[in-house]
């Protein structure tokens, strides 16, 4: 039989309504956030109030041991918490904990000192690239203004055929026209990077500029929204939503998806690892090297799926 469920003390049940008054409004934490706050932490004080024998009260948290917060976190992925959930657990029971000292003049070094579990890795999820064509065919169909069917079919284009982040892609002005076969990008970290503008990229954005009802100057946005303003990159993802619904492809199939394809399908082709990470303006070659397994999971797929073995389920 469990333990019932123990309320913690009503000292440490003002001061969390406190730390969560704070949170909301001087940090203005989100409605959903306070909730998830209160939750997480209102558990924790009840498990402390069982693992201690009561619900004692701030000097239960000040004489907090390396030994409780092990126990609490050990009894959360007992009862089947995930590493993510449980991660953000402990910086809520964190952030309430150094709040609390900070007012109670205590030292909460313990239980600042946890850390949190290791996450698993969420690697990028790639089109396979008969898919990455068929989507920026479909987005190219998805409105019946020519122009703007035209427009949204160039950014993903560029999107795929450069490797660019959508803000990146919305950043060019009318200076980029026509487009050159260098771009000069400037992402982020205001690092700047050199990327190849293939064939099709430029023909897709030369397309839409003989097409687009607006004038250009070299200081205003070379993609523009119905009205003439700066588009906004909301639009350009509704486009592709309506696109992979029609086409029935995964949620994953985002804008930024396309991005993803370009790195691993460059690395699929024979791509040097480093050269990529140029071409994506990585700040460090680990974060490149995530395509690497991306690749890797990739070609076991299909290798289980076309090895006699498998089809013959022995």
């Amino acid at each position: 039989m469990t333990d019932p469920v123990r309320a913690p003390s009503e000292a440490l049940t003002a001061a969390l309504a406190g730390w969560l008054d704070h949170e909301r409004a001087l940090k203005g934490a989100a409605d959903n956030t306070i909730a998830a706050y209160q939750s997480d932490v209102l558990g924790f004080l009840g498990f402390l109030a069982r693992h201690c024998g009561g619900a004692g009260g701030v000097t239960q948290i000040a004489d907090l041991a390396l030994s409780d917060m092990r126990a609490w976190m050990a009894h959360e992925r007992a009862r089947g918490l995930g590493a993510r959930s449980l991660a953000r657990a402990l910086s809520a029971v964190k952030g309430f904990v150094r709040w609390l000292a900070e007012r109670e003049g205590f030292d909460p070094t313990v239980a600042l000192s946890v850390r949190a579990p290791r996450l698993p890795a969420r690697l990028p999820r790639p089109l396979a690239v008969d898919a990455a064509a068929s989507l920026i065919d479909t987005v190219g169909l998805q409105s019946e203004t020519p122009w703007i069917a035209a427009r949204d079919a160039a950014i993903v284009t560029l999107l795929y055929g450069c490797g660019l982040r959508i803000s990146e892609a919305l950043s060019l002005t009318g200076a980029d026209a026509p487009l050159p076969e260098v771009l000069r990008i400037r992402g982020k970290g205001g690092r700047t990077r050199l990327v190849p503008v293939i064939p099709v990229a430029r023909s897709a954005v030369a397309g839409y500029l003989a097409l687009c009802p607006h004038a250009f100057d070299r200081h205003g946005p070379l993609f523009r929204g119905a009205r003439g303003g700066a588009l906004s990159p909301r639009l350009v993802q509704k486009a592709m939503e309506r696109a992979r619904l029609q086409l029935g492809l995964p949620a994953s199939a985002t804008p930024h998806a396309l991005r993803h394809s370009f790195a691993t399908h460059l690395l699929s082709a024979g791509g040097d690892l480093r050269a990529i990470q140029e071409l994506l303006g990585h700040a460090s070659l680990s974060t490149t090297q995530g395509y690497t397994a991306v690749d890797a999971a990739r070609l076991m797929e299909v290798y289980d799926n076309a090895h006699p073995r498998s089809r013959s389920g022995t």
